[in-house]
């Protein structure tokens, strides 16, 4: 599989499938790998490209330059690569940065958005307070070392009771990554003042027992992204891509089948 130099970078992307693009933005818990279930489904039908974002999976950066504001442009770079000139784009939790700020900047070459558990960097009043609680109460550290059976931040609460061998498996393709640190997400916010022109489809999917972005900041931002759809996952934490794939993936493929070119 392939690796494309950026700016003080080497990231790693790879490709599956034959047909229209999907370009796969994982979060902060995830790299390529978490994405099994959406590339097998999606790949018999489409062009499919998952890439690690840098400081991620297999992908490499140079000193001091693991930060967010490089994503967008590490996405198109991925994109360029791969000989993808416009996609829909599918984003998960800290992916969403990448994606909306790749969206902004480059509005031609995207047929539509999916924001999975994100707020895409859309700074609410929900948004800045869900953050400065996090802060607050240091709830959630994704690089807290934990029991292999203690239920992940990322997944529903009761969601190693529910499938204790899918939980594991997350557990354990997030612990292949360095330790996250600082993502650089909160100097990198969208206003909404911002989106006044925009007109790029967007669907939300939320997770209703998501603990990292609620279901009501999720809500939020759905209301000042202009035209954005929200589907709410009743049985899914953060990730319902990987918690509820069947749901997620039929949601996703109806909607990019919508808007495909």
């Amino acid at each position: 599989m392939p690796f494309v130099n950026t700016d003080n970078a080497k990231i790693y992307y790879e490709t599956h499938g034959e047909g229209p693009p999907i370009i796969l933005a994982h979060g902060a818990g995830g790299n390529t790998l978490v994405w099994w279930q959406q590339i097998a489904h999606f790949a018999a039908d489409y062009k499919v490209v998952a890439f690690d974002h840098r400081g991620w999976g297999r992908s490499q950066f140079a000193t001091g330059h693991k930060h967010a504001r490089y994503f967008a442009s590490d996405m198109r770079a991925v994109m360029d690569d791969a000989r993808v000139e416009r996609a829909a784009i599918v984003c998960q939790s800290m992916g969403g940065w990448t994606g909306m700020q790749f969206t902004l900047a480059n509005t031609e070459r995207v047929s539509c958005l999916v924001l999975s558990g994100t707020p895409g960097g859309v700074q609410t009043a929900g948004v800045i307070e869900a953050r400065d609680a996090r802060a607050r109460s240091r709830t959630i550290d994704l690089d807290r070392p934990v029991a292999w059976n203690e239920p992940h931040q990322a997944l529903a609460p009761d969601g190693f009771d529910r499938n204790p061998a899918l939980a594991f498996l997350y557990r354990q393709m997030s612990g292949l990554n360095p330790p996250i640190g600082d993502t650089g997400t909160g100097d990198i916010g969208v206003s909404p003042d911002a989106l006044g022109d925009y007109n790029i489809p967007t669907l939300m999917v939320a997770g209703a027992q998501d603990r990292i972005f609620p279901l009501a900041v999720l809500k939020e931002v759905s209301q000042v992204i202009p035209g954005a759809q929200l589907h709410i996952v009743e049985e899914a934490g953060h990730s319902p891509y990987f918690e509820t794939p069947d749901e997620f993936n039929s949601v996703v493929a109806a909607f990019i089948g919508k808007h495909r070119d």
